[in-house]
C-alpha cells in the first residue's frame, strides 16, 4: 500500500500498520481476519468499496490497534456473499442490519475512482445511520494535499453566476481619490459596509470612522481592520444614524471628508413587517446623515441604494427611493458637496442572499426555498459593487444616479441548480425521483417582484468608464419633498402604517400600496 495513502489513512481515525508483505486476494489465500477478543475495544468499521483499494484497507486494518473491519459493502452484485481479505461482501441493503449486528461507528468510503457527486451522495445517505463517515482520498487528492471532508459544499465562484464579465478588480483613479482623506462609512458592520472598510484601507485614507448599530458587527469589522491596516486610525462609533446629534459631532469634530452611507435595513419581507422602523432608518436615518455632511461641508456623499428603489413595490424599496429623493434634492443646493448614488442588484454573499441561504439549506438536506420558479435578479458581486461604489465618489458631479451594465438578469433558480452540481448532488424532481435536493415553490413574499429594473427612465448617459452608466432621472421639488418628509415623520411618529401607505402611494412612482402589510 503506497504510503501517502496511509498516511490519508491514519488522519481518518486509529494507527494503521500494513501486515508484512501482505499479499493481494489474486495472489494467495484469503487473509483470515484476527481473533476478535471478548473484550476487544478496537471500533468496528464497514467499508463501502471492495475493489483493489478496500482491499489494501482492509490487509492494513487487520492488525490495527483502534479500528477493526467487520465486513465490505460494494455495489456490484457479482461480489455479494463473496470472501475477500476474510471479510465477507454486502450488498447497500444490508447495511443497516450489519451496523445493528455488529455496532459499528464508522463506515469508510474506499472508492477514490467514484465521482465527488457519488461520494457526496453515499456519505448523506450513509450519514442517516448515524455513523461516522470518512473517505478515503483519490490519488490526485493525495497529489495535490487536497484533504477530504464529506458533505464539503466548495464555494461556487460568484462570478460564474452573473451572466457577464465581472467588473474588474482595478478601476482608475479610485486609490488616489481616498489617499489621505477622513472616510465616515455607515453601517460599517454590513456586508457592503464591511467590504468598503476593506477596500479603503487599501486606498491609505488619513483616517476611518466606522459608524454602525450593531456592537458585534462593529467590533469584528474593527479588530480586522486593524490587522490588514495597522498604519490607517481606525475610530468604531456605536450609534445609530438617526441619532442627529452623534452625526453632527462625527462629521465637525473628525473633520469627514467622504461620507459613504450604507446603513440600511435591507431584507424586504423583515422590512415589510416592520414598516414603521423601516422608514424611520432608511429614509430619516439618510437625511440626518445627508443633512450633517451638507452643513459640516463634507466634499462628497455616496449613497448605496438598490433597484428595488425602482418602481417599488415593497416598503424597503420604496424606503431607499425616499432616501433617493432626498439625496438628489440635495445635489440641486450644496454647491460644497457633491452627492451622488450608485443603485445595484443583488449582491451574492452578503447577509440574506441566494448563495449563504442555499447553501445552508443544501447543507441540511433540503428543500432549497423558491419563490416562483420564474423569479430573475439582476447581481453582483460584493467586490464589484464596492468597486462601483468607490468609483462613483470618483465620477460625481452632483445629483447622479450610478447604476451598472449588469448583463441580462439571472433566474435565481438556475443559481440553485448550479450550487446543487457545485455540492456534489443532484436534484431530486419528477424527472429524478432518487435525486438529492429538491426545490420547492414558496410564492413570492409581501412587497416581491417577479422581475426587478434598474431605471426608472430610459435616458442613459456614458461616463469614463464603460461599464458604469449615469441615469437621468426626475425627483421631487424642494417643496414636494417637504411635504412629503413632514407627512412621512408624522406617520413614523405616531406609528401610523395607514398614513405611511397612503404617504408612499402619493409620492413615490408607481407604488403599489395593496403590497405593503400592516405591521404586526
Amino acid at each position: 500500500m503506497p504510503g501517502s495513502l496511509l498516511n490519508a489513512l491514519r488522519r481518518l481515525g486509529g494507527r494503521l500498520v500494513p501486515s508484512p508483505a501482505q499479499p493481494t486476494p489474486a495472489q494467495s489465500a484469503p487473509a483470515q481476519p484476527a481473533a476478535i477478543q471478548p473484550d476487544d475495544t478496537r471500533l468496528p468499521v464497514l467499508i463501502y468499496g471492495a475493489g483493489q483499494t478496500g482491499q489494501q484497507l482492509a490487509a492494513a486494518l487487520l492488525t490495527d490497534d483502534q479500528l477493526r473491519p467487520v465486513a465490505f459493502v460494494d455495489d456490484e452484485p457479482r461480489l455479494r456473499a463473496l470472501s475477500i481479505v476474510g471479510l465477507r461482501v454486502h450488498g447497500p441493503d444490508e447495511i443497516d442490519a450489519l451496523i445493528a449486528r455488529h455496532g459499528i461507528g464508522r463506515v469508510i468510503l474506499s472508492m477514490p475512482s467514484a465521482t465527488e457527486a457519488t461520494r457526496a451522495r453515499l456519505s448523506r445517505r450513509l450519514a442517516d445511520t448515524g455513523c461516522e463517515v470518512h473517505a478515503l482520498p483519490s490519488f490526485a487528492d493525495l497529489i495535490t494535499g487536497r484533504a477530504v471532508t464529506l458533505y464539503e459544499s466548495r464555494p461556487i465562484d460568484p462570478a460564474s453566476l452573473l451572466g457577464r464579465d465581472a467588473l474588474e478588480s482595478e478601476l482608475p483613479g479610485v486609490t488616489s481619490a481616498y489617499a489621505g482623506r477622513r472616510i465616515l462609512v455607515t453601517g460599517a458592520g454590513g456586508s457592503i459596509g464591511a467590504e468598503l472598510c476593506r477596500q479603503l484601507v487599501t486606498c491609505t485614507p488619513a483616517s476611518l470612522v466606522l459608524l454602525d448599530h450593531g456592537e458585534h458587527a462593529l467590533f469584528q469589522i474593527e479588530r480586522e481592520l486593524r490587522d490588514l491596516a495597522p498604519e490607517v486610525a481606525i475610530m468604531p462609533v456605536l450609534g445609530s444614524v438617526c441619532e442627529a446629534a452623534l452625526v453632527n459631532v462625527l462629521m465637525s469634530a473628525r473633520k469627514i471628508d467622504v461620507v459613504l452611507h450604507a446603513a440600511a435595513y435591507k431584507h424586504v419581507p423583515m422590512v415589510e413587517l416592520n414598516a414603521i422602523e423601516g422608514m424611520r432608518n432608511n429614509v430619516i436615518g439618510t437625511r440626518t446623515v445627508a443633512h450633517a455632511a451638507r452643513e459640516a461641508g463634507v466634499e462628497r456623499f455616496i449613497l448605496v441604494s438598490t433597484d428595488k428603489a425602482v418602481r417599488p413595490t415593497s416598503v424597503m424599496g420604496a424606503s431607499k427611493r425616499f432616501a433617493e429623493m432626498i439625496v438628489q434634492d440635495l445635489a440641486t443646493r450644496s454647491p460644497g458637496t457633491r452627492f451622488s448614488m450608485v443603485r445595484f442588484g443583488n449582491v451574492l454573499g452578503s447577509s440574506g442572499s441566494v448563495i449563504p441561504t442555499f447553501a445552508e439549506q443544501i447543507a441540511r438536506g433540503g428543500p432549497i426555498t423558491l419563490t416562483h420558479p420564474e423569479v430573475t435578479r439582476y447581481f453582483m458581486t460584493i467586490p464589484e459593487a464596492v468597486r462601483l461604489v468607490l468609483l462613483a465618489g470618483t465620477l460625481a458631479r452632483g445629483g447622479d444616479v450610478f447604476v451598472l451594465d449588469m448583463g441580462a438578469p439571472v433566474k435565481v433558480r438556475d443559481i440553485a441548480l448550479r450550487m446543487i452540481e457545485a455540492s456534489g448532488l443532484t436534484l431530486r424532481d419528477a424527472e429524478n425521483p432518487d435525486g438529492d435536493i429538491e426545490i420547492t415553490i414558496t410564492g413570492l413574499r409581501p412587497g416581491e417582484k417577479l422581475h426587478e429594473e434598474l431605471l426608472i427612465g430610459s435616458d442613459m448617459l456614458t461616463t469614463p468608464h464603460p461599464r458604469i452608466l449615469r441615469a437621468q432621472e426626475g425627483h421631487l421639488s424642494e417643496i414636494e419633498l417637504v411635504k412629503a418628509l413632514k407627512s412621512l415623520s408624522e406617520a413614523i411618529e405616531t406609528r401610523d402604517v395607514t398614513l405611511l401607505r397612503r404617504i408612499l402611494g402619493q409620492w413615490i412612482e408607481q407604488t403599489e400600496p395593496e403590497a405593503l402589510r400592516e405591521e404586526g
